[in-house]
């Protein structure tokens, strides 16, 4: 059973309390799948069964389980909660560099020795999270921020900057989910990008075109590229359909989707370019079009 231990532990901790709880507490486990985690989808699941987002007012915090106003929260928040009644919002604020204080949890993959996840103080710089679990400025490209509905980044353009959630958005970046994904020199960032787009169309909620038609659409185009068969007018037909996607779903998938997807024709425009219209990855060196 997948996340076995943390249900363990939840349970332990329930029956070391019950005797102080005013009410009973029910645990539920929701199916393993992306989008089962979003907050409307939690509550869905917990009223029907049904793990799927839904995007129609009233938010959850005005109308959720039973009705009620419900707040959903994630174990991060409350672990932090939890260390804050413990030592005081004063020792709290101490911890951050920049605007916003305290530490958060990121997970470093891609190009790094040590991948995985780790705590920081808010604020530290991508190059130095990037650092500490192995990875060097230079045999990096680019970077992914904030999971897949982050956005691509140039690693110079933030390899210095601090991962503090308003320092990000004055730059039209996300710190999302804690994701710092390093994409190595060597690593083609068009097929990189496919596979995150393949990912992406597959795990939809299916309850909408956007999701059903649009993500699938691009995730096509995006493979073809990758694969060095695409059509001419491929990269131009992402781009119109990434913003036309956007904002049209049944919940907020697609928009994630299509930030990716836009990103990534930014950073790596040349090289989609290029793999279009030779057939070959500039980055491998390999001829990539089917023979």
């Amino acid at each position: 059973m997948e996340h076995e231990v943390a249900v363990t532990s939840m349970r332990r901790a329930i029956e070391q309390r019950r005797a102080e709880l005013r009410r009973s507490i029910r645990l539920v486990q929701a199916p393993i799948s992306y989008v089962a985690g979003e907050a409307s989808a939690a509550v869905n699941f917990i009223e029907t069964g049904i793990a799927k987002p839904t995007s129609s007012p009233p938010r959850v915090s005005e109308r959720g389980v039973g009705g009620a106003p419900t707040l959903v929260q994630n174990v991060e928040s409350l672990a932090y909660a939890a260390l804050i009644a413990r030592y005081g919002a004063a020792w709290y604020r101490t911890l951050g560099r920049y605007d916003t204080r305290g530490t958060a949890l990121v997970t470093v993959t891609g190009g790094a020795s040590e991948q995985g996840v780790r705590e920081i103080q808010i604020g530290e710089t991508v190059g130095e999270v990037a650092a500490a679990a192995g990875a060097h400025g230079k045999s990096i490209q680019a970077v992914v921020l904030g999971g897949y509905f982050g956005t691509w980044a140039r690693v110079d353009e933030v390899w210095d900057m601090p991962l503090d959630p308003a320092v990000m958005k004055g730059r039209d970046l996300t710190f999302g989910c804690g994701i710092v994904g390093l994409l190595p020199d060597a690593v083609c960032g068009v097929s990189a990008t496919a596979g995150i787009m393949a990912f992406m169309a597959a795990v939809t909620a299916g309850q909408c075109g956007p999701c059903v038609h649009g993500l699938k659409a691009i995730d096509d185009a995006t493979r073809r590229i990758a694969d060095g068969v695409a059509a001419g007018d491929d990269v131009a037909r992402i781009d119109r359909w990434a913003s036309q996607v956007n904002g049209r779903g049944a919940c907020h998938h697609p928009d994630g989707a299509a930030q990716l997807m836009v990103s990534a024709l930014n950073v790596f425009g040349e090289e989609f370019v290029h793999h279009t219209r030779t057939g070959r990855c500039s980055v491998t060196g390999a001829r990539i079009a089917a023979a």
